[in-house]
């Protein structure tokens, strides 16, 4: 069925309805769509791996600087 088809067919159907049963078709306007939410990345499983071993070495970092006596004369 083409478009053309189809709105041949709803005239047709609207046109019944009015003359059959008395009724009012009324014909809406397209609904615009919803603006879309921006766009967020979600962490992949790399990602939170990167990030845990980020975490690791700066904390074996601040281990090691709290380890080292200071040279205090």
């Amino acid at each position: 069925m083409t478009k053309e088809e189809l709105r041949a067919e709803l005239e047709r159907q609207a046109q019944r309805f009015k003359t059959v049963y008395g009724g009012e078709v009324i014909t809406y306007a397209a609904q615009p769509t919803p603006d879309r939410k921006p766009w967020k990345k979600r962490p992949s499983v790399l990602d939170r791996v990167f990030e845990a071993e980020v975490q690791k070495i700066a904390e074996q970092k601040a281990k090691a600087e709290q380890d080292t006596p200071s040279d205090e004369t």
